[in-house]
């Protein structure tokens, strides 16, 4: 792994991987806008793409820079799909036909109690118009739409990391010396008697 991308991108992926789970948790279940976690999955891309090379402390070359930050931003790209996928099909799977009402709509758990909701608020024609008749066409829609949302999250968050690591790539390193270590740091410390 090391000649292709620095310990640091590793590193950067698994923040990755807790920003994903920040963003999803977020916007898809504390405050329920989907809508969000796609418009912030660019960022969070950048974010890490950059965070990966700055824990790697490496400016160039730029492919190395940009590879770190592929990396990066791949894994957190794909924890993200992954978890809004797994949290939309809880709400798929999980709905029960139960009302606000009290009431409960007459329906096998799952798509068909979606499919009939629609139906009771009147979008049935809207529906047929796309070919969803059912609870099984509409699970299947659920699917096709599942699976390009979290492709399209993961193309989002590496085209972020992509920016990221250019923005990183073509800025100038820092001219000045590191910042000098305490003498106290430096100094080693005395063990404690009896020790071996």
């Amino acid at each position: 792994m090391n000649r292709v991308i620095d310990s640091g991108a590793v590193f950067g992926g698994w923040v990755g991987v807790g920003v994903a789970m920040v963003l999803v948790i977020a916007f898809e279940l504390i405050i329920p806008v989907q809508s969000m976690v796609f418009i912030l999955a660019p960022l969070m891309g950048v974010l890490v793409g950059v965070y990966a090379n700055v824990r790697s402390e490496r400016w160039r070359p730029r492919r190395r820079v940009l590879a770190n930050a592929a990396y990066a931003s791949l894994v957190a790209g794909i924890a993200v799909a992954l978890l809004y996928v797994i949290v939309r099909l809880v709400f798929i799977y999980g709905d029960t036909g139960a009302m606000p009402d009290g009431s409960t709509l007459t329906c096998s758990a799952g798509p068909d109690c979606i499919y009939q909701r629609y139906v009771q608020s009147g979008q049935a024609d809207d529906l047929a118009a796309v070919g969803i008749t059912d609870g099984k066409s509409l699970e299947a829609a659920e699917w096709r739409e599942l699976i390009t949302f979290g492709a399209g999250l993961i193309v989002l968050s590496v085209a972020g990391g992509l920016v990221g690591g250019a923005i990183r790539s073509f800025s100038s390193p820092p001219k000045s010396a590191p910042l000098p270590v305490s003498p106290s740091a430096a100094r080693p410390r005395p063990r404690p008697q009896g020790s071996a």
